[in-house]
């Protein structure tokens, strides 16, 4: 195989990525405080062992994440939580604190804060939240602080980080700190009875689909192209003079 077909063969292997990330922002179109990736790529230089210069080939090993506010939807649950600002909540997991934007959170069995997959809920200071099964009402201002019929019992964590984009991604909408120490988020309000939708837009999404596609097939012809022309010059070569 040749130096085009090398090329071509890993400008492919990032359209797939493109691609497979372009469908999984489609397939979450309606999934709570999802955010859309993007594939970043990048040129890679290849010495040549046997030639002068270098390869230059496709490298597309990044995933970016958009932290673009997402739309607000009305609920009206007690317990739908939406954000407005760079802020995040904080939830348990068995693999430490994660940081998400999905708000809608339930009560457990055990009368704490939890979210639909059963992780718990983290106020200002780390800790699981209570919320009294007798509570009639539960109310929960801009800033976090949570009370039940009118009475003060606690406030729920908000969180951000100096630089999102160091943020790891993991399954669902949670991003583990990676290292950083996530600050209060002081420009960021909740707002009860609402919950915040994917940004993802499903009109950009769709184009950018095509556009991948067709670039994929364009790159298979040329593949298909370049085999036919070296099975000719095989031929051509090994036929007797």
């Amino acid at each position: 195989m040749d130096n085009a077909a090398y090329v071509a063969l890993t400008r492919q292997v990032g359209l797939m990525k493109a691609m497979q990330v372009t469908a999984n922002n489609i397939a979450n179109l309606s999934t709570t405080g999802f955010r859309r990736e993007d594939v970043l790529f990048a040129e890679m230089l290849v010495g040549q062992p046997d030639a002068p210069g270098t390869l230059a080939m496709t490298a597309a090993r990044v995933r970016h994440t958009d932290m673009t506010q997402g739309p607000l939807r009305v609920t009206g649950g007690s317990l739908d939580f939406g954000l407005e600002g760079p802020g995040f909540f904080m939830v348990e997991t068995p693999q430490g604190p994660r940081l998400t934007r999905a708000g809608a959170f339930s009560r457990s069995a055990d009368g704490e804060m939890v979210t639909m997959d059963g992780l718990r809920v983290l106020d200002a200071g780390g800790a699981p939240i209570f919320l009294p099964p007798d509570a009639a009402a539960i109310a929960v201002a801009a800033d976090g602080t949570i009370s039940a019929d009118g009475r003060p019992i606690g406030q729920i964590g908000l969180f951000e980080v100096d630089d999102p984009g160091r943020l790891i991604r993991e399954a669902g909408q949670l991003f583990a700190p990676d290292g950083i120490e996530p600050l209060p988020a002081e420009q960021t309000r909740v707002v009860q009875g609402s919950l915040e939708g994917s940004n993802v837009d499903p009109v950009l999404e769709m184009a950018r689909m095509i556009e991948v596609q067709r670039s994929y097939e364009l790159g298979a012809n040329f593949l298909e192209r370049e085999d036919e022309r070296i099975r000719a010059v095989i031929r051509t070569l090994g036929q007797p003079a």
